[in-house]
């Protein structure tokens, strides 16, 4: 395998680039397989382009080929640039390095090899073994960013957890009613809705739906994207953490389109089975009991087993309790906050529930990305490990 990092052209940038745009184009509807895109060009020219768009139809060099045929070309002597390795083996679609091989290409530019240690590889030494030049690494950075949750699952057998917060400007999330709507404007809202069209699943704590009822629905209106009613398609997999199985029957999640699972330490009430089998099938119910403590359910053994439901991105859309529990035991992989520009006062509700006493305790972040959404700032934060903050 030839990795050609430092001696890429002006042009093998601009086409990358192109892949990484079109994989962009697939960032609500692939799950759960990853964003990937492609751009074929022979002689300085573009001759077709493609991205994978729905899990079970065609992946991005698949429909970058077919784009080309479309037009009445042939692939022949074409350099590919495909974002993620060519996947070399059978799932729903035959495998893409397959379809490069017979489309006769003479080159394959590749941003990242594939992190699935079952699958890492091959499609490169396929290609190879054809004869096809394989050159990688490749803007790996941008292709990385494209699949936070399926490289995290590949590598370590958990989802990429993104927790969402929504504070005011002197930190504070709620009155000490628990009333919070809307601290935030409509155009932070929306993005919230994208987070979530975006996750393969969104946690709540059973506070969250004692306090509001939430939903946790995507909706297309709200979405404020052209291809909305598609997304709006796959709805997320909500999960609510309920240690002692209090969630009331009339809660609205209970009646959302797509699946409800409800964790518990606790076994399943009657009237959560009656109604899993009365509703009809766009509503589907499932009831999780799994180990935790007097402090709560298991987080990481509920992310492994959210990994082997092949969740990718997790959203983790909650209150200051369940926030911080994440955030102790080390489980956030980003922050996103939405900072309005107001005050709660000093008797409102803290944003995460996280009991420091010294200042060696406090937790430290890096800030990977800020910007105005309205009169509200949306701050995307990474935490600083330990070994980072050493001497």
């Amino acid at each position: 395998m030839m990795n050609n990092a430092g001696h890429w052209s002006a042009d093998d940038h601009r086409y990358m680039a192109r892949a990484v745009e079109l994989a962009r184009c697939g960032l609500y509807t692939t799950e759960p397989n990853p964003r990937v895109g492609c751009v074929l060009v022979r002689d300085g020219n573009v001759i077709g382009e493609g991205f994978h768009r729905i899990a079970g139809e065609g992946h991005a060099e698949v429909n970058a080929l077919q784009a080309v045929t479309d037009a009445g070309e042939t692939a022949e002597g074409a350099t590919a640039y495909v974002t993620l390795e060519p996947c070399s083996h059978f799932g729903k679609t035959p495998p893409c390095a397959e379809a490069l091989v017979k489309a006769g290409v003479a080159e394959v530019v590749i941003g990242m090899v594939d992190p699935n240690p079952q699958v890492s590889g091959r499609g490169i030494k396929r290609l190879e073994s054809a004869g096809i030049r394989v050159r990688s690494g490749l803007l790996n950075g941008l292709a990385e960013e494209l699949n936070p949750g399926f490289n995290s699952r590949m590598r370590t057998q958990r989802p990429f957890v993104r927790l969402k917060l929504a504070a005011s400007l002197d930190g504070r999330t709620a009155m000490a009613s628990g009333e919070s709507q809307w601290i935030t404007g409509p155009q932070a809202r929306q993005d919230v809705q994208r987070l979530r069209a975006r996750s393969s699943a969104v946690i709540t704590g059973i506070g969250s739906i004692l306090l509001d009822d939430s939903s946790l629905t995507v909706r297309a209106e709200a979405l404020g994207l052209n291809d909305a009613e598609l997304i709006c398609r796959r709805q997320p997999l909500r999960v609510v953490l309920d240690s002692h199985g209090r969630i009331p029957e009339s809660a609205k999640i209970l009646r959302q389109p797509g699946k409800t699972l409800v964790v518990s330490q606790v076994a399943c009430p009657a009237f959560f089975s009656q109604l899993a089998s009365s509703q009809d099938t766009s509503v589907q119910l499932e009831w999780l009991q799994l180990a935790g403590s007097e402090a709560g359910i298991d987080l990481p053994a509920l992310l492994e087993e959210l990994a082997q439901r092949q969740c990718n991105e997790v959203l983790v859309e909650t209150g200051a309790t369940l926030a911080g529990s994440f955030i102790r035991q080390g489980l956030v992989d980003e922050w996103v906050l939405y900072q309005a520009m107001t005050l709660l006062g000093s008797d409102a509700r803290s944003l995460v529930e996280l009991p420091l006493k010294k200042m060696q305790q406090q937790r430290r972040l890096t800030l990977k990305d800020s910007r105005m959404l309205g009169n509200d700032i949306r701050l995307t934060l990474v935490p600083v490990s330990v070994s980072d903050t050493a001497e």
